[in-house]
């Protein structure tokens, strides 16, 4: 059977570990287990679930340079934001831990001498995730937190090429006292997820992914009727409209595009800006940009001083294909885009990228650039803004900057997205909803909303 979970060093290109696709027979004992658990998990007290998940996050905590050391390796994470995904991680599990009772509480709708109606939040059973290599343990969070807490069970299917990171997840679980059964690393065929959707036993899945991914996923979960909750690509919008530190704006702007080597579905892909202050902001772009070094890894602890690895061999080749596409219809390459040779060859560097006058409603204006590239747009309007800003199929997040009184707040009124950040960009905490609209998917994660995807809000009524 071959080798299809590969961790890879991304900086050298050397195979760390290989891990074979788990066996039908394996997938099938899974199953059992997930849904074998699912009754006792779900019967036990919401008190008890809590200490088991406040030791997920407390494990998470204690060990966040050993798992940020993990993903720096095996995806590229530059070491100045590796440990704190790890902490990050656990942070979400505590949150859960502690506001799980509140946010299952019952909604009375009726109470009279005669009847009492209320709709109580109860867990559905087994579900599936299927989960992304840009942040190996924060997605994984996202997800498995609100669901323990809630009393499901879980199977966990993690990207091929981050297979350490899925263990070390499934090991935190297991060390922290998670019942066999109620969470369990897969490592899935494409075939063996369709298998698993499919049955019966299986209430609902729930993936961060392409677009094409969640399209293949909802159409099986439909199929299936199962419940499907998709975190999908992105290219948010970043505007600004006016700044009295076009320098310092560039640098807020560029800081939040270079996160994860720019590999983030909520990163501000396109930057939009008020032709008043377009040439200087740009001119600072390029030389921040132009001035990065590359740089193992592990010693990236400014992504505005240096940069490190993409997360894969495809995925360098496609985004420097996506700027000689974009260059081809027009656009211009302002610095960078290029693979690095030399000491850097075996490795997934490519260097950051300054591209402007890409041509609005072109093929490739439409596509998500996930990878080290900066697009900015010149207007000379906030109504020109606002509909550069919606011409997107997706609708993730988005943000807009402006110095004079209301004039953000008022824009950001008309934005089409799931995330809006006025003055800022949208906050990413354990308490603030995270989900977009149109292409981008469906469902929240996060925050209270979390909780209420994979829940069953069942009406029980009592007669006195």
């Amino acid at each position: 059977m071959s080798n299809a979970y590969r961790s890879i060093d991304v900086a050298t290109g050397t195979v760390l570990s290989e891990h074979d696709h788990a066996t039908d027979a394996d997938i099938s004992t899974a199953l059992d287990n997930a849904h074998n658990a699912a009754a006792s998990w779900g019967a036990t007290s919401i008190e008890e679930r809590a200490e088991i998940v406040r030791r997920v996050a407390d494990l998470f905590a204690e060990r966040q340079d050993e798992l940020g050391a993990i993903i720096t390796r095996e995806m590229g994470k530059p070491v100045a934001e590796a440990p704190g995904e790890a902490e990050f991680s656990g942070d979400i599990f505590r949150y859960y831990a502690d506001h799980a009772a509140k946010f299952t509480e019952d909604l009375v709708l009726e109470d009279t001498a005669e009847s009492r109606s209320v709709v109580q939040r109860r867990p559905v059973g087994t579900l599936l995730g299927i989960m992304p290599w840009n942040y190996p343990y924060y997605q994984v969070a996202r997800f498995a937190a609100p669901n323990l807490m809630l009393g499901n069970t879980i199977l966990l299917k993690h990207a091929e090429s981050v297979p350490e990171s899925a263990l070390a997840i499934a090991k935190i679980m297991e060390q922290a006292g998670v019942p066999e059964g109620v969470y369990t690393n897969i490592f899935a065929t494409h075939d063996q997820i369709a298998t698993i959707i499919e049955d019966p036993r299986v209430q609902g899945v729930s993936l961060t992914g392409s677009e094409r991914a969640g399209a293949a996923i909802a159409a099986q979960a439909g199929s299936a009727l199962k419940k499907a909750v998709l975190e999908l690509g992105g290219s948010d919008p970043y505007v600004i409209l006016s700044s009295d530190d076009i320098r310092a704006a560039a640098r807020n702007a560029l800081e939040i595009r270079l996160e994860n080597t720019g590999q983030a579905c909520n990163s501000n892909k396109r930057i939009i800006v008020h032709e008043d202050i377009y040439d200087e902001f740009v001119d600072e772009a390029v030389h921040i940009i132009g001035a990065l070094t590359p740089s193992d890894p592990t010693k990236v602890d400014n992504v505005l001083e240096a940069f490190g690895p993409m997360s894969s061999e495809g995925a360098a080749d496609k985004i420097v294909a996506q700027i000689k596409t974009a260059v081809d219809a027009g656009a211009t390459l302002r610095t960078g885009g290029q693979r690095l040779g030399g000491e850097y060859a075996e490795g997934f560097f490519v260097s950051p990228a300054v591209l402007t006058d890409i041509e609005v409603g072109s093929d490739i204006y439409y596509e998500e650039f996930f990878g080290p590239v900066v697009q900015v747009y010149k207007v000379s309007s906030d109504e020109e803004a606002l509909q550069l800003a919606n011409d997107t199929q997706y609708g993730l997040g988005s943000s807009v900057f402006a110095t004079e009184k209301g004039r953000a707040e008022k824009f950001a009124e008309g934005l089409q997205a799931g995330m809006v950040g006025v003055n800022q960009a949208p906050p990413e905490t354990e308490e603030m909803p995270f989900g977009g609209v149109k292409r981008s998917g469906y469902g929240r994660e996060l925050g209270p909303l979390g909780m209420d995807e994979f829940v069953n809000k069942r009406l029980f009524s009592v007669k006195k």
